[in-house]
């Protein structure tokens, strides 16, 4: 790969190019919704549209059909489509191939694997210090986390039983959620409880609130077993030292009505909390969902639901919180209807490039892959695999090679890739833990590290390639369907011929320059 700079540098079409000139990234103007619209999917779109007509705005074309593809599959599942897959949908001719698309790629084992990770995220999943679960607890919530996905549990079901779980750690593993955080006194819960199910950061509240709705916490205890390091989490009447319980108040000022050892306090707020009416709830978790397939939130970041810190369409936000309610809390349901809006389906080239154009959805927004995701994309390519262990040894941290990144249960468990790419430590629950930026030391990493030059030298991509056979047109086809999920352009194979005839040491090494030079672009790495 001794002259992959020159084809990287003269080859690739860069990402934001004028789809004038490179239509392969994008397939027409938006289509008007109807008036009045007929699905929830064209409701998102004339709330965005409509929005945008009122600033002078002008939406992205609509992404063609690869673009869609790879951006669904890394969405929703968190993993590229293989050839196969690309070439079998960009064949398609059925005009729901989209819509069709959506509902295959929810029901993929991969989509339990994905979500498990993103929650994981928010839910600290994690064995190590400074959360330290233990390994035993940290199967336990993953197992159940992942299984309640699985089975599309309702997302209220998922909260409630979280939020007035009792029982063993190493046994119930929703009951982690207590475990799974630096603060467990009863203010430390509260906040925890405000960030991950409100969306709201409890630091910047006044005291007396906060103090309010510890109160509903206050009797949360802890008990070891005769297992090492296993506790009981459950609900002690007596335990409330500072009888904050008598305060309890809910967050909107409401007070809580407790009376002592009658009742868990938890299943008070978690009924508060949970019930339809109830935006905190619904609005919070239809803003990450937006966030997470979008790139960004209708509040911004999101979790800092405050005042001061508006929607940016307030419209859309109470759309998607009533018909995530109505669905009785479908975490697929509210996925489905903006996955199959032409809102998600623009094109990532803006019409006018400007930041109000990205924060009311003009376009779809580029964000670089995340970490486990390019790791899984890298070996997914090159059919090879990575070592993970945590930094600190404890019994069962092994990890099988065969394991994807996305399946890693425990936060602790990592590799200096994951580290160098923004896997976050899942210390606090914050999203902004995961680093999404692009970094000098990640693009050397991709250039020059013979870690990723190895994996590229055993590629399929590269040993399927054979002298006197594989011609150059041939290679680009293979190479551009498998990494990019797209056939080459014109441009793009004359530009790989050039580079065969003015230095060609045989088949391979043309087609390990090709996989070098792609997965090195932009196009490769960022979800666009």
């Amino acid at each position: 790969m001794n002259t992959c700079h020159f084809f990287a540098i003269a080859a690739v079409l860069p990402l934001l190019a004028s789809a004038a000139v490179h239509p392969v990234f994008e397939s027409g103007p938006v289509q008007t919704p109807p008036n009045p619209p007929t699905t929830p999917s064209e409701q998102i779109d004339q709330f965005v549209f409509d929005q945008l007509a009122e600033r002078n705005l002008q939406p992205a074309n609509l992404c063609s059909d690869a673009v869609f593809l790879r951006r669904a599959h890394l969405c929703v599942i968190g993993t590229l489509p293989t050839e196969q897959e690309t070439r079998a949908f960009l064949d398609a001719t059925d005009p729901d191939r989209r819509s069709r698309l959506i509902d295959e790629l929810l029901k993929r084992d991969e989509f339990a694997d994905y979500w498990s990770m993103k929650w994981g995220d928010l839910l600290r999943v994690k064995a190590e210090f400074p959360i330290k679960l233990w390994p035993n607890a940290v199967q336990a919530y993953h197992r159940w986390i992942h299984t309640s996905l699985r089975d599309n549990k309702p997302i209220h079901d998922f909260v409630r039983q979280m939020l007035v779980g009792n029982g063993s750690n190493f046994r119930e593993g929703e009951v982690n959620f207590y475990r799974a955080m630096q603060d467990r006194s009863p203010r430390g819960i509260a906040a925890t409880v405000a960030l991950t199910f409100m969306g709201e950061r409890a630091e910047k509240w006044p005291t007396k609130k906060l103090d309010a709705m510890a109160g509903f916490f206050a009797q949360v205890n802890f008990k070891p077993t005769a297992e090492w390091k296993e506790e009981i989490v459950y609900f002690d009447p007596m335990a409330d030292k500072e009888a904050l319980w008598r305060g309890a108040m809910f967050p909107d000022g409401t007070p809580g009505d407790l009376k002592l050892g009658l009742q868990d306090p938890r299943v008070v707020f978690a009924d508060w909390l949970l019930r339809p009416e109830n935006p905190w709830f619904s609005r919070n978790i239809a803003n990450r969902a937006w966030s997470w397939l979008m790139g960004r939130g209708i509040v911004h970041e999101p979790d800092d639901n405050r005042p001061d810190n508006p929607p940016s369409n307030p419209e859309l936000l109470a759309f998607l919180e009533k018909e995530f309610a109505a669905s009785r809390c479908d975490m697929k349901h509210l996925f489905r209807i903006i996955l199959n809006s032409q809102t998600f389906q623009l094109s990532s080239i803006p019409a006018q490039d400007s930041e109000e154009a990205a924060v009311h959805f003009a376009h779809y927004p580029l964000r670089r892959m995340e970490a486990e995701v390019l790791i899984d994309a890298l070996n997914q390519l090159t059919r090879t695999q990575e070592s993970y262990s945590s930094p600190i040894p404890e019994p069962f941290s092994f990890i099988p090679e065969n394991i994807r990144a996305i399946s890693l249960a425990d936060g602790s468990i990592t590799s200096s890739f994951l580290e160098l790419f923004g896997k976050p430590p899942r210390d606090t629950g914050y999203e902004s833990e995961r680093g999404r930026n692009v970094s000098d030391a990640q693009r050397l990493h991709l250039l020059n590290s013979t870690h990723v030059h190895k994996k590229v030298a055993v590629s399929p991509l590269v040993e399927a390639a054979h002298d006197g056979e594989s011609t150059p047109e041939e290679i680009a086809d293979k190479v551009y369907h498998t990494v990019l999920s797209r056939p080459p352009t014109p441009d793009e194979v004359n530009a790989l011929k050039t580079h065969a005839a003015e230095d060609y040491a045989g088949a391979r090494e043309l087609a390990a320059d090709l996989v070098w030079a792609l997965i090195n672009e932009p196009e490769f790495f960022f979800i666009h």
